[in-house]
C-alpha cells in the first residue's frame, strides 16, 4: 500500500502501482458515451493514464488541462483521464473547458481499476476515490513509468511522464 498525504494528513491506498517493466493489468472503464473501454481498445497507442480523485477539484482539473495541452503534440499517444467521477461530470467538464485531446474514463461501476492498479484510497476523507497517480504504457502493454503523487494536493511530474514516452 502507498502511504501518501491528503492535505498533509496521512492516507493510504489499497496497494501499490504496478511495477515499471511489467505488463499493464487489463481494465474496463466507462467513457463519456457510457461505453465500456478496456486496455485492448488502445493497443495501437502509447498511453498516459492520468489518475485522480475528481474533476471537481482544482489540482485534478489542472492535470487534465495540462495533459490536454501536452497531448496535442504527442505522436501515437493517448491520454486517458481516469477517476470515479460519473461520465456525465467528466463530459461536462471537458466540454466546458474545450478539452478534446484527452479521453475521459470512469471507474464508477465496479472500482476494479482502482483496486487492480492499487490507487483506491482505503482511508481518509477520500476513501474509495482514486489517488493521484500517473502510469505510462508502451504500445506493447509494458509499463514505462509510474508516479504515485505523495501529496494528493500536488500536481504530477508531467515532464517525467512525457519523457518516458521517448
Amino acid at each position: 500500500m502507498a502511504n501518501i498525504t491528503l492535505g498533509g494528513n496521512p492516507a493510504s491506498t489499497v496497494g501499490n502501482l504496478p511495477e515499471t517493466g511489467t505488463k499493464a493489468p487489463n481494465f474496463t472503464l466507462t467513457n463519456t458515451d457510457l461505453e465500456d473501454k478496456s486496455l485492448s481498445d488502445f493497443s495501437d497507442s502509447k498511453l498516459v493514464l492520468n489518475i485522480f480523485p475528481s474533476v471537481d477539484t482544482g489540482v485534478c482539473a489542472q492535470s487534465i488541462r495540462t495533459f490536454n495541452e501536452k497531448a496535442s503534440s504527442l505522436d501515437n499517444t493517448k491520454v486517458l483521464c481516469i477517476s470515479k467521477d460519473l461520465p456525465f461530470a467528466m463530459a461536462r467538464f471537458c466540454g466546458a473547458e474545450g478539452l478534446d485531446n484527452v479521453i475521459s474514463l470512469s471507474d464508477y461501476k465496479t472500482g476494479d481499476f482502482g483496486n487492480t492498479y492499487g490507487v483506491t484510497f482505503k482511508d481518509s476523507a477520500f476513501e474509495t476515490l482514486l489517488s493521484r497517480a500517473v502510469v505510462v504504457i508502451d504500445t506493447d502493454g509494458t509499463i514505462l513509468h509510474t508516479e504515485q503523487v505523495s501529496e494528493v494536493g500536488e500536481e504530477p511530474n508531467y515532464e517525467a511522464a512525457l519523457n518516458a514516452l521517448n
